[in-house]
C-alpha cells in the first residue's frame, strides 16, 4: 500500500478539554470500544512542566510547544503505520488543535465540555498532578473549538462513548 493512500485511510480522535473533564476515562474507553491504540498525552509531559503544574504554575506556550511536537510526531508515526489512534490531550487552543492536526487526514476532535464546578469537584477527589487549583488557568486558556463534537460532561461516561461512537 503506498504512502499516500496510508494517510487517506488512517484515522484518529482527540478527546480534548480541560483537565478533570474525563479525557482519560473517555479516551481509554473509547479506544478499549474501537480496538485503537490509545495515547495519554499527560504521559508525555517533561519533568519540568509536571513540576511546574504540581507547583501551580500554568504553563506557557513555550513550555507547551515541545509536547505538542511529541504528540503531533506520534500521531505521525501512527499515520504512517496505518494505525488507528485515540488520544487524550487537552487541546486548549486552535493553535495546539492546528499542531497536532497538520496534514493529517481523518483526525476528530471531541471536545468534553463541562461546568467549572462539576470539573473541580471531580479534580478534588483524584490524584494528579495537576490540582484543583490550577482549573482557572485552563479556562482561561481554553479556546473552544467550532468544529469538533462537543459533548456534555454531565452525561454519564457509557452515554459519551455511544455518543462518540454514533457520530463519529
Amino acid at each position: 500500500m503506498n504512502t499516500s493512500s496510508q494517510k487517506s485511510t488512517f484515522k484518529a480522535v482527540i478527546v480534548m478539554g480541560v483537565s478533570g473533564c474525563g479525557k482519560t476515562t473517555i479516551g481509554s474507553k473509547l479506544a478499549e470500544r474501537l480496538e485503537w491504540s490509545f495515547i495519554e498525552s499527560d504521559n508525555f509531559h517533561s519533568e519540568e512542566d509536571v513540576r511546574k503544574m504540581a507547583n501551580g504554575i500554568p504553563l506557557t506556550d513555550a513550555d507547551r510547544q515541545p509536547w505538542l511536537e511529541k504528540l503531533y510526531a506520534l500521531l505521525v508515526e501512527c499515520s504512517q503505520k496505518n494505525q488507528p489512534a485515540v488520544m487524550a490531550c487537552s487541546a486548549l487552543k486552535e493553535k495546539y488543535r492546528q499542531t497536532l492536526s497538520a496534514g493529517l487526514n481523518n483526525i476528530r476532535f471531541v471536545y468534553l465540555k463541562g461546568d467549572y464546578d462539576l470539573i473541580r469537584e471531580r479534580m478534588q477527589k483524584r490524584q494528579h498532578f495537576m490540582k484543583a487549583e490550577m482549573l482557572k488557568s485552563q479556562f482561561e486558556a481554553l479556546e473552544e473549538p467550532k468544529d469538533a463534537l462537543i459533548l456534555d460532561i454531565s452525561q454519564p461516561s457509557n452515554f459519551l462513548i455511544e455518543e462518540i461512537l454514533r457520530r463519529i
